[in-house]
């Protein structure tokens, strides 16, 4: 298999630089892959330089997936924090195939990973992918939206992700542009919507539905699962959190009301944000549910002590370490984030 690449360099400068892909010229012959590029407009890569004109090569790395039901295929991210080792690989991705077109969900944190996304599915189908549905606004999940746009899909996300993306787009790119070193981030940019779901739709993907739903205010604002009609997979995207500590913006309350309504849905197998890849349903949510109110009851005795801020975030949910990998990584802001909610309460 061959695909288009163009070398971009950070502007004004000769490294780094990295080998970018160029969508939706793939083709099993060179010489078809290069009549596809000349007929074609390159994409436009603002504030960097080009060196040398587009060309066709053999295939890069695709990222590794599992088919976890027919037609449903999913990656598993490294449980860690974004980093130079990692190139930002760390959070769970998922497509689903359809007669006629394939659904993404979550692109990663740089275009990097959504270029080996966008290899696996290639390797599998040659459908058009139509849509990208981001599960919320955080960035290992949203950053490498770009290929997709560029190859024509739809992203898609809960109403709010636009504005949540807008408010914290200056942060998440010097942030995670740090994390995995500037060579790893080149041509990565913040998604825009192109369409955001108020309560739930439905996407047609040729004899295959696919169900998106959003949900109040619990890990963010912006949460937004969906479920395979036909097989009853279900994407919770970070609502659901295995092995790697849950991460708390949103509503300590509001989170364990979600997760008391998704273990009463009729899920086969749940894809979680992070972890598993799979885990069977409704018992996969026992980790979770225990964490969260782990994290309330403690908050609730420390608030009755009269405990500062401070020393509360030192003991809440500390018994919960054993379980968790990054614990001192997020157990400290969750405590926080609880504390302020509930001390308001």
């Amino acid at each position: 298999m061959f695909e288009a690449l163009v070398t971009l360099c950070l502007a004004a400068a000769d490294v780094p630089c990295r080998d970018v892909l160029l969508p939706g010229h793939e083709s099993a012959e060179q010489s078809l892959c290069e009549a596809s590029l000349s007929a074609s407009t390159a994409a436009d890569f603002p504030d960097l330089a080009a060196r040398g004109p587009a060309r066709c090569a053999p295939a890069g790395p695709a990222l590794s997936v599992e088919e976890v039901a027919p037609g449903v295929f999913v990656h598993m991210g490294a449980i860690a924090e974004p980093d130079t080792e990692n190139g930002g690989d760390v959070a769970n991705l998922g497509f689903v195939i359809g007669a006629r077109s394939v659904a993404v969900i979550d692109s990663g944190t740089t275009r990097a990973v959504g270029e080996s996304l966008w290899r696996a599915i290639r390797a599998r189908t040659d459908l058009p992918v139509r849509h990208l549905i981001l599960t919320h606004m955080h960035p290992d999940h949203v950053l490498g939206a770009s290929v997709f746009a560029e190859a024509g899909a739809e992203i898609v996300g809960a109403e709010g992700l636009a504005r949540a993306l807008l408010d914290r787009q200056q942060n998440y790119m010097q942030s995670i542009a740090t994390l995995v070193g500037p060579a790893a981030f080149i041509g990565t940019s913040a998604p825009r919507p192109d369409r955001m779901v108020t309560d739930w739709a439905e996407i047609d993907l040729g004899g295959r539905a696919l169900v998106l739903r959003t949900w109040p205010l619990s890990h963010t604002g912006t949460d937004l699962t969906l479920q395979d009609r036909e097989t009853g997979v279900f994407f919770a995207g970070d609502l659901v959190f295995h092995l790697h500590t849950p991460a708390l913006d949103g509503s300590l309350l509001g989170w364990q009301e979600v997760m008391a309504d998704l273990a009463a849905l009729p899920i086969t197998r749940l894809i979680p944000g992070h972890g598993g890849p799979v885990l069977d349903w409704p018992e996969g949510a026992a980790p979770m549910r225990r964490y969260l109110d782990v994290l309330e009851a403690d908050t609730r005795a420390a608030l009755d002590r009269g405990d500062r801020l401070a020393e509360a975030v030192q003991e809440i949910a500390e018994s919960e370490r054993p379980h968790w990998q990054l614990f001192d990584a997020y157990n400290p802001r969750n405590a926080t984030a609880a504390f302020t909610e509930l001390e308001w309460e």
